[in-house]
């Protein structure tokens, strides 16, 4: 399998989208989000964590206290892989989210 058809089936591969966290162990705080491809975005917010760039100032100095044994990363729940790989999960994404809002029931003072 030559390099172009490599790219060309991982760019057809769908992606896991879904609802996602990231919990501070210590205080519980929690930032909760949605992503069309959660396990990237879940990747992206330790790497901007651990090169001290991340925009939430208050993750970020959890971070720099505790470190990446201090906190938790999951994907919390993946809508069903799609068909077309085209196919905007963007309205599914935000009502999935506010599920788990409501049903997470996190305090608004423990939110990132």
């Amino acid at each position: 399998m030559d390099r172009k058809e490599m790219v060309r089936r991982y760019q057809e591969t769908p992606r896991p989208a879904g609802v996602y966290r990231v919990v501070h162990r210590r205080s519980g705080r929690t930032l909760l989000g949605a992503s069309p491809d959660t396990r990237a975005m879940l990747n992206r917010i330790q790497a901007q964590l651990g090169l001290d760039g991340h925009p939430n100032k208050q993750l970020q100095a959890d971070w720099d206290a505790d470190g990446a044994a201090g906190f938790d990363f999951e994907a919390v729940d993946l809508l069903p892989p799609a068909n077309d790989p085209a196919r905007d999960v963007t309205g599914e994404l935000e009502m999935l989210l506010e599920l788990w809002r409501e049903n997470l029931d996190i305090d608004a003072d423990l939110l990132y």
